[in-house]
Order: C-alpha cells, then sequence, then structure tokens
C-alpha cells in the first residue's frame, strides 16, 4: 500500500487540489448567479414582513424559494404577468396542465398552459393559490416570478438592493 501510495501519491494529491478547486470555483460562481441563498428576512415593527435582496453580477435579483414545498429559484420579472414555470420544473413538482393559453413574450407568442400553485414562499413570505402557467418552451430551471405573486407585495428598489414587503392593513 505505501509503495502504490509513493508511485502514485503526486496524482492522488494533484486530483485532490483539482477537485477541491473545481467545487470551490462552482460554489463561486453560484454565489455570483444567486447572492440571495439565505434570504434576508426582518419582521417590521408592525408586524409585517420584509425580504431583502441584493442583486446579482449581471444585475438581476434571483433568489432561493419553494413551490408548494419544492425548493426552487427565482428570477423576479416585473414583466411577467404570472408566475411562469419551465415544462420540466412543472412535472418534477407535480403541477397539473390546465387550459391551454398563448402569452406574450419578449421572442413572441408561446403556448402555455394555466395553473395554480397552492404555495410559493420566498423568505417568510408566503402566498397561497396563485395563479402560474406551465412554458414546455422555457428552458433551465429558474421560476419567472411575476407579478401574479410580486404585485401583491410593496416593492422598493435602491442602489443594489429590492425590499419586497407585504402590505399591512
Amino acid at each position: 500500500m505505501f509503495r502504490l501510495f509513493q508511485r502514485h501519491g503526486s496524482l492522488l494529491v494533484s486530483l485532490l487540489f483539482v477537485g477541491g478547486m473545481t467545487f470551490i470555483f462552482a460554489w463561486l460562481l453560484e454565489q455570483q448567479n444567486n447572492p440571495n441563498r439565505a434570504n434576508v428576512v426582518r419582521v417590521l415593527e408592525n408586524g409585517g414582513r420584509e425580504v431583502v435582496l441584493e442583486r446579482n453580477r449581471a444585475g438581476h435579483y434571483v433568489a432561493s424559494g419553494e413551490i408548494n414545498g419544492h425548493g426552487v429559484q427565482f428570477f423576479l420579472d416585473t414583466g411577467a404577468t404570472h408566475v411562469s414555470i419551465p415544462a420540466r420544473v412543472a412535472d418534477a413538482i407535480g403541477l397539473d396542465r390546465g387550459a391551454e393559453m398563448i402569452a406574450r413574450t419578449a421572442n413572441g407568442s408561446v403556448v402555455v398552459y394555466a395553473t395554480r400553485l397552492d404555495s410559493i414562499r420566498l423568505g417568510h413570505i408566503v402566498m397561497e393559490n396563485v395563479p402560474a402557467s406551465i412554458n414546455p418552451g422555457m428552458g433551465g430551471e429558474d421560476i419567472l416570478l411575476g407579478m401574479s405573486f410580486l404585485g401583491e407585495l410593496d416593492m422598493l428598489q435602491r442602489d443594489e438592493t429590492l425590499r419586497l414587503r407585504v402590505p399591512v392593513d
């Protein structure tokens, strides 16, 4: 065993080093894409809740959250009417495809399917029975968090942060 390590020890050390560096760089890239893995949540004096998000390196707001208890990554999109979910993610979550609809996107008109989400969680902000659409032409894993969710919140964008607040009556 010792002779084997003497012969191949430097190769083993090199492989461990390269593997460790790959892991570190992958983690750093993910942090740049989604700096909001641990959402900053505050409970306000009036009992309201607020989530504070940082822009990512590309200038977008990306955050981790949940749909129906399943962990997902949201891409906040105030230009989207509904929460829009790639078909592959919708299938993994077990969402039902409802009526076929036409959605007008930046890339033209596409066929989507209506659905309702039992719940969406972003930090401590939870909404139930949220209208959404399943988009078979949408690639990737990111959920477009549109106005069917965001429109229920107060939003304040300053500098590199976005504050999402549940309105208190």
